[in-house]
């Protein structure tokens, strides 16, 4: 049953979430405003035109000089506080999908407290640099912890992230390599079941959802191949941090499993027509877009795309990730401005 509802049956229950984000996404920057941030010269001009936007005075009680890290906060806080407004008023089986959407940023604080630990930086240095969305009770009791079964016992054990680390538990210690298989390997458990729970719910929303997720599902597997060159992870275990739930599975997985290099791996991309475009039109001379921009770039057309459908929960995704995206944008055009550095100040990515 779940969300694959006719319209009158989503709305009494959803209705009115549905409603109120897709009021939230009219508040998103357009090129507009892009065009007028671009052009301030200081923060304080910057804060002016993030005044007459959706954001309005979410400044306004900081005492200058601004700096870029209160703006990241400020920005950050705004979404939170939406949705935990969606997240409290919604029902079954919305909330449990909201919470997947929550599972991530759990992934994310897990893996910035291990490391920061392993750099001997303290929890109360870290705690405040962790996602709020993706915060939980025991996370402060990560700096006594030294192998990955700790961490499970202790910790993981009683999150909603238990499942996904058992694959885990066999790492015998904690260095930076194995922190980075700790790190994809939960994201491909929590892929791989995100879209499980997705398909299960039929309707609109599997079919948005499962390819928004089959997407990420697939960057993932092209960038952990990239990433893994020149280093020592072994081919059987780069593939075994694959998520299995995208358009590539299972050749094109096959295929990156035995690529070597960066060619090779443009080569399996050229199969699939979406990803073929993203492909040609990345590169790493001055002015190119790189190859992360331009997945980033099909990631905000699938999100946006997600709003042309009514009587699913794939908008309350997808706003998440535009506004994250948003947040990137304007953060990114903040540092150019305040670095005096205006080259690149253009390297956002659009949304609207």
């Amino acid at each position: 049953m779940g969300s694959g509802m006719s319209g009158p049956t989503f709305n009494i229950d959803n209705g009115y979430l549905e409603g109120l984000v897709r009021g939230f996404k009219n508040g998103i920057l357009t090129k507009n405003d892009y065009l007028n941030l671009v052009q301030c010269e200081t923060l304080e001009d910057l804060k002016v035109h993030l005044q007459s936007t959706d954001y309005g005075t979410f400044l306004a009680n900081e005492p200058g000089p601004l700096a870029v890290s209160v703006i990241d906060d400020k920005l950050r806080n705004k979404l939170v506080l939406e949705f935990q407004h969606l997240r409290n008023h919604s029902v079954e089986p919305l909330s449990t999908f909201l919470d997947y959407i929550t599972y991530s940023y759990m992934i994310d604080n897990i893996v910035l407290l291990i490391t920061g630990t392993l750099h001997q930086r303290s929890i109360s240095e870290l705690a405040p640099k962790c996602h709020p969305l993706g915060k939980f009770e025991q996370m402060e009791a990560i700096g006594a912890i030294s192998t990955p079964a700790e961490l499970y016992n202790t910790i993981i054990v009683d999150t909603p992230l238990a499942a996904f680390f058992l694959d885990c538990i066999f790492v015998q210690d904690l260095d930076e390599m194995n922190i980075e298989i700790i790190r994809n390997t939960l994201y491909k458990n929590y892929l791989e079941d995100f879209h499980a729970f997705c398909s299960g719910l039929g309707g609109i929303t599997a079919d948005v959802m499962c390819e928004i997720l089959a997407f990420e599902a697939d960057r993932r597997a092209i960038i952990i191949t990239i990433n893994s060159f020149g280093t020592e992870l072994t081919k059987d275990d780069r593939a075994k941090l694959f998520p299995r739930c995208g358009r590539l599975h299972p050749e094109g997985l096959a295929a990156l499993a035995r690529a070597v290099d960066y060619d090779q791996v443009r080569a399996v991309a050229d199969y699939y027509a979406e990803y073929k475009v993203l492909f040609e039109g990345a590169g790493n001379n001055p002015g190119d877009k790189t190859l992360e921009d331009k997945l980033f770039e099909h990631e905000v057309k699938l999100n946006v795309n997600s709003f042309l459908q009514q009587f699913h929960f794939g908008i309350f995704y997808s706003y998440v990730k535009l506004k994250e995206q948003e947040v990137r944008n304007v953060i990114w055009i903040s540092e150019c401005v305040a670095q005096r550095h205006r080259t690149k100040i253009d390297n956002y990515i659009p949304i609207y």
